[in-house]
């Protein structure tokens, strides 16, 4: 009788899996888990884009990327609050409220995407008045020489509210503690994305992306332990180059694809080599300096040091001029830009990178998407077709 051979699993595969599981958990179950082998600690929920995380860490807080539900759960109760043209990650956020799936954070911070998401907030507020939800202003004019100096003051007004509600007065020592943390965080994932750029063979934009948001869901130094076994398991791992074009993503900073449609645009023969996903837990293009004043090193890191985004708006070069250079850096063949569903900030930016790439030559393509999305035949046609008309032009 004949035996059936069953494939051994890598412990690549095998994190990128538990990583998947972990991204597509609507219960929070290994933060609830964190939580109890921590009794007395809390945690508090982070909306896209960006958050200050480390200030939440410093005050003894899990900080906890409460990102939509992507297509895990049905939106019953949250279409009631909000217009039928809001993007499905503002109903998806609250639908998860309503449920009492959040009912064990603390509190949740947000901050200025868009209008619906500033609304989540007073939403949230209204619906949920025993958490702490508090609202950051990020400033608009890099230009200006007081713009950081604002934030660090916002920085500590944010702090002294995550003080009150976990009891503990961060020191100097504790958030330079947390710098160093998510500095080294944030190092191994561009890592990472560097490797995908020079060898997009070896870790998929899909598994990237998984892993990435699998961090957002656990206690940074169990972040940290998990993403040095992949960077150790990498360099070797038995895998060939295929034959694909080279493309830049951009578009999806806040609202997350399905994990399916990734893949899609992967198996349809494109290599992500950069992308926007999860940004906001990616932040800073360096590390964020250690020492004295760590409040206006964050400050300074964010007006100089920080990745291009959607929201995040500077004037010293223009959201197109720097698309383009980074494909040219990327050596990418085209550009893919993946908005989602009514994002108005993503869908305001591609016309006018339209313009600019089709004045610069670079091949695009114009995707939208939904969270919910589950087919994705559509995509995978386009994409195709996108391919094939640059392979064989």
């Amino acid at each position: 009788m004949a035996t059936t051979l069953i494939p051994e699993v890598s412990l690549l595969d095998s994190i990128f899996a538990s990583c998947r599981d972990m991204a597509q958990d609507p219960e929070f179950s290994v933060a609830k888990r964190w939580l109890e082998q921590h009794p007395g600690r809390k945690a508090i929920g982070c909306f896209p884009v960006y958050c200050p995380v480390e200030l939440i860490h410093a005050s003894g807080m899990l900080p906890l990327g409460v990102i939509g539900a992507g297509n895990q759960i049905e939106i019953t109760f949250a279409d009631s609050r909000f217009q039928s043209f809001v993007c499905s990650i503002v109903k998806s956020t609250l639908e998860l409220g309503l449920t009492n799936r959040l009912n064990f954070l603390e509190g949740l911070l947000f901050h200025s995407i868009c209008d619906p998401a500033r609304n989540l907030s007073s939403v949230f507020q209204r619906n949920f008045p025993n958490l702490f939800v508090e609202y950051i202003h990020f400033p608009q004019n890099f230009a200006s020489p007081l713009a950081r100096q604002y934030l660090a003051r916002e920085y500590r007004r944010i702090l002294d509210g995550l003080e009150q509600r976990s009891g503990h007065a961060p020191t100097t020592e504790d958030l330079n503690r947390s710098l160093g943390l998510y500095n080294q965080v944030r190092s191994a994932l561009r890592v990472i994305y560097r490797i995908r750029t020079e060898t997009p063979h070896l870790i998929s934009a899909a598994e990237s992306f998984v892993l990435t948001r699998a961090g957002t869901l656990m206690a940074p130094e169990d972040f940290l332990n998990l993403l040095d076994q992949v960077l150790r398991e990498l360099p070797t791992r038995p895998v060939k180059p295929k034959d694909r074009i080279r493309v830049v993503l951009e578009g999806s900073f806040c609202e997350l694809p399905p994990i399916g449609l990734i893949e899609t645009l992967e198996q349809a023969g494109c290599y992500i080599l950069d992308d926007d996903f999860l940004r906001g837990w990616r932040w800073f293009t360096e590390d964020v300096p250690i020492g004295d004043h760590p409040l206006a090193a964050l400050a300074e890191s964010y007006s100089e040091r920080a990745y291009y985004s959607g929201t995040k708006h500077d004037s010293r070069e223009s959201k197109a001029e720097h698309l383009i250079r980074l494909a040219r850096e990327k050596k990418a063949d085209a550009v893919v830009f993946q908005a989602a569903k009514f994002c108005e900030p993503a869908l305001f930016d591609y016309a006018l990178y339209r313009k600019a790439l089709e004045e610069a030559k670079i091949p695009h393509l114009l995707l939208e998407f939904e969270e919910k999305t589950w087919s994705f035949d559509r995509v995978r046609s386009e994409a195709e077709t996108f391919v094939e008309s640059l392979l064989f032009d």
